[in-house]
């Protein structure tokens, strides 16, 4: 199958390049975005993506050739490249502290002691190197960029290259570090902001804003993204400036996605019009569905531990709450886009989202 050629004479993007039919990313979701979400997109003229952040060298090896076996269309591989986390005993015995009577309430101790559940890809030379062994059509960076000889050795592997900004400032160190495109995350999006220094100062740029910022003022093709949910939304980047709009908390609800039941009757429920920015769950600003979790974490005393040690406690709360049964410390990523989900398989989704974007 080919695409359209592009509008006005102008050069293909880098995604057209790879015979992408429709203007539609699906969103890396680590733990959500399966092989099986991102072969489906890819096979409906999409760019499926699937999240590499959570695991290692070998689980990549196993996700990217499960991929491979359910698509021959280009996909996308994304990784984390946040800061080490930095150690601080005192921070993290408080941050437990506070927590143990959320624990205790479930029948639970909390950790003992905060690790690192995720590793940085700034510093994984292990999927640097499967990385260049299996050379994905596409490799994307969120929490910043790696150094340079690892992007210069993923471009010489013939790897297309995407990172995520949330700030012009951003954009102009990916423009320089010769990434091929951006991905504009406005405030509206689920999931972790990918800002790099998360310490700085935030401006909150809407997505609205942010893409038409960076499709004014950078040379490099802009990928929109937050809260866009439906072919309108898609039309309303790609207006803007955009050359395809990244979905994310739109596939959370198909089957072949990864979330829990938990998860997915949250998405579809009242409370899907309820989104919070916290930095309780993992450490690092992320927008997910208002429960039990945001709203303690809104009283909490003092700050979390950075990211990812926070994180390991997250996920400890969530585990041993869910075995209580209760759902409400779950980390339920979702924009703000989130009432408008769509419980259908991924492929029927492209095709209603194919249908809204011709009628747009």
């Amino acid at each position: 199958m080919r695409t359209a050629p592009p509008p006005h004479g102008r050069p293909m993007t880098p995604l057209e390049r790879f015979g992408i039919m429709l203007p539609i990313v699906q969103a890396p979701m680590a733990g959500v975005s399966t092989p099986a979400l991102a072969a489906a997109v890819s096979n409906a003229g999409g760019l499926g993506s699937i999240a590499v952040g959570a695991t290692d060298a070998a689980g990549a090896r196993a996700m990217i050739a499960e991929t491979r076996a359910r698509t021959a269309r280009a996909f996308n591989v994304n990784l984390f490249v946040h800061a080490p986390a930095r150690p601080d005993a005192a921070r993290e015995a408080r941050w437990l502290a506070a927590l143990a009577p959320l624990f205790r309430g479930h029948g639970a101790e909390p950790p003992a002691a905060l690790r690192s559940p995720y590793r940085s890809f700034a510093h994984d030379d292990e999927m640097l190197a499967l990385l260049l062994e299996s050379a994905p059509p596409v490799v994307s960076f969120h929490f910043g960029l790696p150094a340079a000889d690892r992007i210069a050795a993923l471009r010489g592997a013939g790897c297309i290259l995407l990172a995520t900004v949330t700030s012009p400032a951003e954009a102009r160190l990916v423009e320089a570090a010769g990434v091929d495109m951006v991905v504009a995350q406005g405030w509206e999006a689920g999931g972790h902001r990918g800002v790099f220094d998360p310490a700085a100062r935030d401006a909150r740029l809407g997505a609205l804003a942010l893409t038409r910022l960076l499709a004014a003022r950078t040379r490099l093709p802009v990928i929109a993204a937050g809260g866009i949910m439906d072919g309108a939304g898609v039309r309303a980047a790609l207006a803007l400036g955009a050359v395809a709009a990244q979905l994310g908390t739109a596939f959370v609800l198909c089957p072949e996605s990864g979330a829990d039941a938990g998860y997915r009757t949250a998405l579809a429920g009242p409370g899907a019009a309820r989104t919070a920015v916290t930095t309780a769950i993992s450490g690092r600003p992320a927008r997910c569905l208002a429960n039990r979790f945001t709203e303690w974490a809104a009283e909490a005393p003092g700050d979390p531990p950075d990211y990812p040690l926070a994180y390991h406690a997250g996920k400890a709360l969530h585990a041993a709450a869910k075995a209580a049964g209760e759902d409400g410390f779950g980390a339920h990523w979702a924009g703000q886009g989130a009432p408008l989900g769509r419980a259908m398989p991924a492929r029927e989704l492209m095709e209603l989202l194919r249908r809204e974007l011709a009628a747009a």
